[in-house]
């Protein structure tokens, strides 16, 4: 594991391989209005992570840009929050993207264990920790513990879409997941709007 840790924005002359990137966020909370964006952490699925700190505001054209380029996928767990946050924060929509936790939903029903902790057991045979799930993102300085946790969120993700692709193939829904994730920054954005404790679908 490689993790390289940004200030503010991508360097000029950061690339990209491949037409995919994983993508994660973390905030001070889970209130959109109220918790702010911290960090964003990006990866191809090399074993590498890019670690983006914002403590001088949101400008970051490039990171920007890279989350908002239609050619690149790109990859969530759980992208319901990040895409919302992204959106309030940066104000850019990103899509396409991929949820590995919808994926999970549609195609693992003999189970209710759909976290990314329990994806990278079952289909990876990977131990993840989520014991700095919970620490302060805010603070100037990131311990060394918050960046591998950071890390972890993003360096897995490209190989259980891989699993999780050939089991929604297999299962013949591919179709109806790729329907759900067309749909997920309209989610997303329901949420910044105000619906996001109320299923406008329920009778």
């Amino acid at each position: 594991m490689t993790v390289t840790l940004h200030r503010n924005d991508l360097p000029a002359d950061f690339e990209i391989t491949g037409n995919s990137l994983a993508v994660d966020c973390e905030t001070m909370g889970l209130n959109l209005q109220r918790d702010r964006l911290c960090l964003i952490q990006l990866s191809t699925g090399d074993g590498t992570a890019h670690l983006v700190q914002f403590s001088d505001g949101y400008e970051a054209p490039r990171l920007k840009s890279l989350l908002a380029d239609t050619a690149v996928t790109k990859l969530f767990h759980f992208g319901r929050f990040d895409i919302a946050a992204i959106e309030r924060y940066l104000g850019i929509a990103c899509t396409p993207v991929y949820c590995t936790k919808i994926a999970s939903k549609l195609v693992r029903t003999f189970t209710d264990r759909h976290g990314l902790k329990d994806l990278c057991a079952d289909l990876l045979n990977v131990s993840i920790s989520k014991q700095q799930q919970s620490s302060d993102w805010g603070a100037e300085e990131l311990s060394e513990e918050q960046l591998r946790y950071a890390a972890s969120d993003v360096l897995y993700l490209h190989a259980l879409r891989a699993r999780l692709d050939d089991m929604l193939a297999r299962e013949g829904r591919l179709d109806l997941a790729q329907a759900c994730f067309d749909f997920l920054p309209h989610r997303a954005r329901l949420d910044l709007a105000g619906w996001d404790e109320v299923d406008i679908f329920a009778h």
